[in-house]
């Protein structure tokens, strides 16, 4: 689907389900959208399909009630009985191009790549947007792929407009907010955070902290 100027502004800062010792991870959605957050991914690694789909069916509502875009992370079906706006596929996910025929032209299909080869093989299978990362090392995430920082950035994101490869690149993996105004000057079209906003002391705070630089972002 071609994504409308809304979805497409909720992308540019996503937030990604986690949990500590004093949040859940239906907390970590709840601040973030308090704290203006527009773009909810549930993602709960190590859950079963059964308890990924309460929660989904907790946050939901809630992100309706913020006008916020909900996404599935790797469960494409869940995503579908849960009314949820789209999945996110990990590279050992279901194909996004076999999600689509499963979801339909109107649910959002993302992607996570961290080299050209798999934002190539992502856009041929027609995803409507694209995960890249880690910037950085982060706890959040096992079997982290290679970092990619600023200068990886900028590289992958020169080599899909040669390419003619126009897709939203979402930047993700260990990034805190004195890292975004160097990202976003990189080419990626948004961030994704999670651990950085649940560490700070306010997180509702955080995210409207970030939020309120945004309209610096170019």
């Amino acid at each position: 689907m071609k994504l409308s100027a809304d979805i497409l502004a909720a992308s540019r800062l996503q937030f990604i389900t986690h949990f500590t010792e004093k949040y859940s991870y239906y907390d970590s959605a709840m601040m973030a959208l308090e704290g203006g957050c527009k773009w909810i991914q549930l993602r709960m690694k190590d859950a079963g399909e059964e308890e990924i789909g309460r929660m989904a069916l907790r946050i939901l509502p809630e992100c309706r009630k913020h006008g916020a875009v909900f996404i599935i992370d790797d469960h494409a079906e869940l995503a579908l009985r849960t009314g949820a706006d789209g999945v996110h596929l990990g590279k050992n996910d279901m194909p996004a191009d076999e999600a689509r025929k499963m979801l339909g032209e109107d649910f959002i299909i993302g992607g996570t790549a961290n080299t050209f080869d798999d934002i190539c093989r992502l856009a041929g299978q027609g995803v409507d947007y694209i995960g890249c990362g880690p910037f950085r090392f982060t706890t959040t995430k096992k079997n982290l792929a290679p970092v990619l920082g600023l200068e990886g950035y900028r590289s992958l994101t020169a080599r899909m407009r040669e390419r003619g490869i126009n897709l939203p690149v979402v930047a993700i993996g260990g990034i805190v907010f004195d890292d975004i105004p160097q990202i976003m000057q990189t080419g990626v079209s948004g961030i994704a955070l999670s651990g950085s906003v649940l560490r700070a002391d306010d997180p509702v705070g955080e995210m409207k902290r970030i939020l309120a630089g945004t309209g610096r972002w170019k």
